[in-house]
């Protein structure tokens, strides 16, 4: 093995270790009636389905439909994998909510639902959003017309709410274009 495979191999035997010091716990709900991701055997995913990566490869998928299996180093030297094979789907990251909601850290969730929103924006359009919600880029109307855009070019309500809040936090706290 090469020192690249030794290491991500001991990464992840020190993963498997920590998980089975776990205690389990899944909740049995149908997938058609939740929306979420489940296990074959019906079940919603919970604490022991976690890492998603060892458990339930057949669950992860890359956008352009790879397996987890197929991104080998290998494959990555061979120019077989391109960046967009390494990017997260929302059904992934809607998955690792679902498990973190199960283990009770509903906060988390609600972190990968967001970001599953995200999935969905261009790289550049995603950073230009990032920098104007720095204190004083952004006036009022530009972060409403962002969250406008959010919600109604990219489906994201979560992230459309955030930036609305945050327009109503910086109107309030003096942090919008021109109040410095």
């Amino acid at each position: 093995m090469s020192e690249m495979e030794d290491l991500v191999a001991k990464v992840m035997a020190d993963l498997k270790d920590s998980d089975t010091k776990s205690a389990p716990q899944a909740t049995t709900t149908a997938t058609a009636q939740t929306g979420s991701q489940a296990q074959p055997d019906g079940k919603e995913l919970g604490r022991s389905d976690y890492p998603l990566f060892s458990k339930h490869p057949d669950l992860i998928k890359s956008p352009t439909g790879k397996r987890v299996n197929d991104i080998t180093l290998e494959n990555v030297v061979n120019d077989k994998i391109t960046p967009e094979d390494l990017r997260i789907t929302p059904a992934t990251l809607k998955a690792q909510g679902q498990i973190a909601k199960n283990a009770g850290r509903a906060a988390i969730q609600s972190n990968f639902d967001r970001a599953a929103e995200l999935t969905a924006i261009p790289d550049d359009r995603l950073l230009e959003m990032y920098g104007a919600l720095r204190p004083y880029r952004s006036s009022k109307q530009e972060l409403l017309d962002m969250a406008n855009e959010l919600e109604q070019q990219y489906h994201a309500t979560i992230s459309a709410n955030f930036v609305r809040e945050a327009a109503k936090n910086y109107e309030i706290r003096k942090k919008l274009k021109g109040d410095n």
